[in-house]
């Protein structure tokens, strides 16, 4: 089992201010926690609420004593927002080390029962951050009473992303065939990279693209969703196919794919809709998750799981229209990258709501009312040119890389325009609609497991 603590930009930047101070700084983070397909644990942070100052007794660079005006108040809003607290303090100074002393393992067996008794949560967490030249270092646990498991990963999403491991853990070592990965941004990077565990959504010319580049970057989880089998005309497009796997489903021939490039990597191909509840569900093991698939529907998923989950989704749609007599006028790619304090595809207009209602139909309900003029109807086959679909897919890679590295222009455009007729590249920002559900007002982002699943019907 893993735990993995997912900590919001803004949340993650005022720990790593914290972690600067030259004396010690508390607090307690209210987290939601959310249980996974594979039994790993996600903790998704809400809210960081720090000691108010009147509540220090002692303050100093190697020891803090608060009273409990220091922690009760924030007690009461875990119970409130259903969290688990996790009880926060800093070891300061540059280099520091996370790890917990003596006196503060015996806080933590004091605080377990009282913090779990008080926010009505069956489990008490602590961590303990440092800072090493502007990264966050840190050591974690989480309490259920019985036993204690380690904080494993902290996972922090936004418009940079960054994966820092609990600094008592083990590291799987970086394989030499990365080693012109390593030159280019580093060794760290390159063992991010080999820790995520990467979700591909529609698995066509563009999702198979994703998944090649990303094995060959050194990502060595991946689960593949798609529902279709392999057409003669997909051949053109979907990497590692071959005309006689037509009629195989298009996971499988790209888990096959997959493994011949790098057999030691773990793939699940799992050939079902993202629309289907169940098969939605196996996507919350993901740290990151590429939107591959056209149809509307499936988006409007991501779109969710990407504000109530916590897992940044990087959306590709790819666009070739014609004048009618087989000649190209219009090359469109997009990348959309999808996080906390970013709109979601809708508030962008980039769903068709009426397609996806339509999708979500059964083939007969769907003629029906389509004939009757209640529904639109879908589109049949569309152009498509394998160097089109790999270009977007390889802006889309590139969109990871680029925040995984912290390279690139401040602020991070979350959207990515290619016209390629054109030659042209335009990027934009856009925020959340007031009151939509990606809006931090509506109270959604990191709100976790929810009945309906994301507040939607299935």
């Amino acid at each position: 089992m893993t735990t993995t603590l997912v900590v919001p930009d803004r949340l993650a930047s005022r720990l790593r201010e914290l972690s600067t101070y030259d004396v010690e700084t508390g607090g307690v983070i209210l987290a939601r926690l959310v249980r996974t397909p594979e039994d790993n644990i996600r903790l998704l942070a809400r809210e960081l609420l720090e000691v108010p100052d009147h509540a220090y007794e002692r303050r100093e660079a190697q020891q803090l004593l608060i009273s409990s005006e220091g922690y009760v108040p924030a007690l009461a809003r875990a119970e409130e927002a259903g969290c688990v607290p996790i009880w926060f303090h800093t070891h300061p100074g540059n280099d520091s080390n996370p790890a917990p002393s003596r006196h503060d393992l015996t806080v933590n067996r004091s605080l377990s029962d009282l913090f779990r008794l008080r926010a009505d949560s069956p489990f008490y967490g602590a961590l303990i951050t440092s800072s090493d030249d502007g990264t966050i270092t840190f050591t974690g646990s989480l309490d259920d009473g019985v036993s204690i498991a380690p904080i494993d990963r902290l996972w922090v999403v936004g418009p940079r992303l960054a994966l820092y491991h609990a600094c008592d853990s083990e590291h799987q070592g970086v394989l030499d065939i990365y080693d012109r990965n390593i030159r280019a941004f580093g060794g760290p990077v390159q063992r991010v990279l080999g820790d995520l565990r990467a979700g591909i959504v529609g698995c066509g010319g563009t999702g198979s693209a994703v998944a090649e580049q990303l094995v060959r970057l050194g990502v060595r989880d991946i689960q593949l969703i798609d529902p279709d089998e392999l057409s003669d005309s997909n051949v053109t497009r979907v990497y590692g196919s071959r005309l006689k796997d037509v009629g195989r489903p298009k996971v499988e021939v790209l888990a096959d794919h997959l493994a011949d490039i790098l057999p030691s990597i773990r793939v699940r191909p799992i050939q079902s809709m993202i629309t289907v509840e169940e098969t939605a569900r196996l996507l919350l093991d993901a740290d990151i998750v590429f939107g591959c698939t056209d149809d509307n529907a499936g988006r409007m998923v991501l779109s969710r799981l990407s504000t109530y989950l916590l897992v940044p989704v990087i959306d590709c749609g790819v666009l070739l229209s014609s004048d009618g007599a087989g000649r190209l006028d219009g090359i469109h790619g997009r990348v959309t990258v999808l996080h906390p304090g970013q709109a979601c595809l809708i508030c962008r207009g980039r769903v068709d709501l009426g397609r996806a209602r339509s999708e979500m139909l059964t083939p007969e309900e769907r003629n029906r009312l389509v004939d009757e003029g209640y529904a639109p109807a879908l589109p049949g086959v569309e152009p498509a040119v394998v160097a089109y679909t790999s270009a977007v897919a390889a802006a889309a890679v590139a969109e990871l890389i680029e925040r995984l590295t912290h390279h690139g222009v401040d602020p991070v455009p979350s959207e990515v325009l290619l016209r390629l007729h054109d030659r042209e590249v335009s990027t934009n920002n856009q925020e959340p609609l007031d009151r939509h559900y990606c809006h931090d007002s509506s109270g959604k982002i990191g709100l976790g497991l929810t009945a309906p699943f994301l507040d939607q019907t299935w």
